[in-house]
């Protein structure tokens, strides 16, 4: 990294319930520095904020929370507006060619209540055509005022996710939108791809095999497909899991990496030192994990059969203005192939134990109807 990343992460800001209330004081803070603006109003009529920052002319459009619940890339925007007031050469230089304009919350509505649609019940990246919400609206009249060069659309993924068939998580992942069903390659699509083959070399250094390629269906209700069909280099971020953070506080710092990355590459104009068709050689996502994955339950009941096994995935759940991870029982079976974020063996007595001395999982699986037996 270009510096100690302790000394520009905004240690104010942490956990996965990021709203307003937490941001808005930050923005006040930076005002002196950068212009902030707002841009409109949510369905609730909070302010939708953006900041804009260098005076060069490639321009960069960012945004985060779309999705209310999906806030790790805001708290990366924020670190990496940290960075760019730092005094580093890099810092000077970006500010000098680029001009960026970054959007915290887009669903600020979404984010109070913690959930991926807005007050509405609408998915705003899927209203990208129709725009039939305020949000939406929003962003294509910044989107067509601003006329960025490049636009990186910020979001989280879910922990199910690994990279290929390894029983690596997708810590962060990519995509590079199709701008038509065929999932050709235009030039900006290309250019999106070299983009993130720059990121994907940068952040093999710190996460080797856990960086994935999200998939590219086309669908052009979506905001990056949307952008990409209009011929602007679009690129899609997702934040993903890093083991034991389910808070992301970790994957922060690697979306930090890849979003200076990109703009150092773009600032540079240095994209054509990547190879796009390397954009390729990054797997593929897929959906191999469970958050616990409890091995040969038979040993509890043995109703489930020889060698089964119980999936329990973690529900996010606002509570008292924190989110709870609570175990809901996903599935029982074999489950050949899967995944645990955390595993456990109930041949082995020392695994028994630790689950039966783990109240909230214990509970879950006797209210299920899987009771262990005694060691």
């Amino acid at each position: 990294m270009p510096l100690n990343y302790n000394d520009i992460k905004e240690v104010t800001i942490k956990g996965r319930y990021v709203t307003h209330k937490d941001v808005d004081p930050f923005l006040n803070n930076v005002a002196k520095d950068f212009t902030i603006q707002t841009e409109g109003l949510s369905v609730e009529e909070l302010a939708i904020k953006s900041i804009v920052l260098g005076k060069g002319e490639l321009k960069i459009l960012m945004w985060s929370q779309m999705h209310g619940n999906e806030s790790t890339t805001t708290k990366a925007v924020l670190d990496l507006l940290n960075y760019l007031k730092s005094d580093s050469d890099l810092a000077s230089s970006i500010l000098k060619d680029c001009t960026l304009k970054i959007v915290p919350i887009l669903n600020p509505d979404g984010a109070m209540a913690y959930t991926r649609v807005n007050a509405n019940g609408v998915d705003l990246n899927r209203d990208a055509q129709e725009r039939t919400q305020p949000e939406s609206v929003v962003l294509r009249r910044i989107y067509e005022e601003f006329k960025p060069n490049y636009c990186f659309n910020l979001h989280d993924q879910r922990t199910i996710f690994n990279v290929g068939n390894t029983p690596r998580p997708a810590t962060v992942s990519f995509l590079a939108p199709a701008h038509d069903p065929e999932r050709s390659i235009s030039k900006t699509r290309g250019i999106s791809m070299q983009l993130i083959v720059a990121m994907n070399e940068e952040l093999q250094k710190f996460i080797p095999g856990q960086v994935g390629r999200y998939d590219d269906g086309f669908n052009s209700n979506c905001v990056g497909d949307t952008f990409q069909m209009l011929n602007i280099p679009t690129i899609l971020f997702e934040s993903g899991h890093f083991p034991g953070d389910y808070d992301r506080e970790v994957t922060r710092k690697y979306i930090f990496t890849a979003m200076l990355k990109a703009i150092e590459v773009i600032s540079k104009g240095t994209i054509d030192q990547y190879n796009r068709d390397s954009y390729f050689d990054i797997p593929d996502n897929n959906k191999l994990f469970f958050d616990v994955l409890i091995k040969n339950i038979h040993i509890l009941e043995p109703k489930h059969g020889q060698g089964s096994s119980a999936a329990i995935q973690f529900v996010e759940t606002l509570v008292n203005g924190k989110i709870e991870f609570i175990g809901k029982l996903e599935e029982i079976g074999e489950l050949q192939g899967k995944f645990g974020h955390k595993t456990y063996n109930c041949l082995y007595a020392k695994d028994l134990k630790e689950l039966q001395n783990n109240t909230d999982l214990a509970d879950l699986l006797r209210n299920t109807g899987i009771f262990f037996q005694k060691i």
